[in-house]
């Protein structure tokens, strides 16, 4: 049986291939052949000869209706994890001729699913199909295919062939950026190590806190702390500070210990947290930066993303910074005693290690994330301090 399929398969790819069709009228050939052998009339020898001529024409048309057809793609737009991915292939017939009984699939990456087919009637001689589908993610990750495959039965559905075409495609999920309302983490990273540095006891200024610019009316989204109260009750509507932005001011890192061997699932939530946390610190005016194991530092929405999309567990490592605070995301407890002055992080607990008693003696506080528990709120939480 296998052996049968292998034998298909070579056949379809490289010539063609006879359907359920082809075998019978082959098998009606040669019947009326042996009759006309056995009873010498002529009618008999017309109609085997006619069905052997269309099954010898049928090889032929069958691949060379595939000859000059031509494949383009559309850049694929990223979308997020839940989220449909827009595909569009166009099919460019450049004959003088009708394509008929057509087949296009295109061959997905196993990772990301099945072969996506599309059955098409017809396309008119020196005309074009666009053929648009949408595709729905599962998880984050940057995939790449390159294959389409053509496959017709023309022109009368005996014989079938199929060749594929190299036609690239890049398709990128971003991970879930959670909408987080408030965010200790990010909010507090950095106080304790400006209170130390400040011999009058008073802490610095942060860089969401510089020379104030002008005042403005308020905006959905806009930090409650910088709303001017005495100037809002004035015009009796808030009015929120801008900021001139201090040189050197705070900066904070999130750090993805993506080096390390994580489990799974808890890697994904991981990399969600990243993203949340980024975008969050963005919110806030802070100035913000990712670290990942094997990209080092990057910044940008677009960079940002397209790292954590594409970022796996066991990645090698580069070195931590060590200038700045950190919001250290990590599952392994031992890598917590060596963050820098004024950092934060979060761990996620590992049932089969003695986490518990590792985090007991540390100097910042942080986040001992639930797996089971909903990661949204889990990042709202006050932060543990032990």
């Amino acid at each position: 049986m296998k052996i049968t399929k292998n034998i298909t398969n070579w056949l379809e790819t490289h010539a063609s291939s006879p359907t359920y069709g082809g075998w019978v009228l082959a098998g009606v050939a040669i019947c009326y052949l042996g009759a006309a052998i056995n009873t010498m009339a002529g009618w008999l020898y017309v109609i085997s000869g006619i069905s052997l001529a269309l099954l010898g024409v049928s090889i032929f048309l069958a691949p060379r209706s595939l000859k000059n057809l031509v494949i383009k793609r559309s850049p694929i737009a990223p979308v997020s994890v839940g989220d449909e991915l827009k595909i569009e292939i166009e099919i460019h017939n450049l004959t003088q001729r009708p394509v008929t009984l057509l087949q296009v699939a295109d061959i997905l990456p196993f990772i990301l699913g099945k072969p996506v087919k599309q059955p098409i009637d017809s396309i008119e001689a020196k005309n074009s199909y666009l053929w648009q589908y949408y595709y729905p993610t599962q998880r984050r990750g940057i995939y790449r295919w390159q294959t389409v495959e053509l496959a017709t039965g023309a022109p009368w559905g005996l014989f079938w062939c199929r060749r594929q075409r190299e036609c690239k495609a890049r398709g990128i999920v971003y991970p879930t950026v959670l909408p987080l309302s408030t965010c200790p983490l990010v909010d507090e990273i950095g106080q304790d190590d400006s209170q130390r540095n400040d011999p009058r006891g008073k802490p610095l200024q942060l860089a969401t806190t510089g020379l104030v610019r002008s005042l403005r009316p308020y905006r959905i989204g806009d930090p409650t702390r910088l709303i001017h109260w005495r100037t809002s009750a004035r015009y009796g509507e808030l009015r929120v500070r801008e900021l001139e932005l201090i040189t050197g001011g705070q900066e904070i890192i999130i750090a993805l210990d993506s080096a390390a061997n994580w489990q799974e699932a808890q890697f994904e939530q991981a990399v969600t947290a990243a993203a949340s946390l980024y975008f969050y610190a963005q919110k806030q005016q802070l100035q913000v930066e990712l670290w990942t194991a094997a990209t080092g530092l990057v910044k940008g929405d677009i960079t940002v993303l397209e790292t954590l999309a594409a970022t796996n567990p066991l990645e090698e490592a580069n070195t931590l910074p060590e200038k700045y605070p950190l919001i250290w995301l990590t599952q392994n407890p031992l890598t917590l005693a060596d963050l820098p002055l004024g950092s934060r992080w979060v761990l996620w607990e590992n049932v089969n290690s003695s986490s518990a008693q590792v985090v007991v003696n540390r100097d910042y506080p942080g986040i001992i994330l639930q797996s089971e528990q909903e990661l949204q709120l889990q990042l709202q939480k006050p932060l543990s301090s032990f």
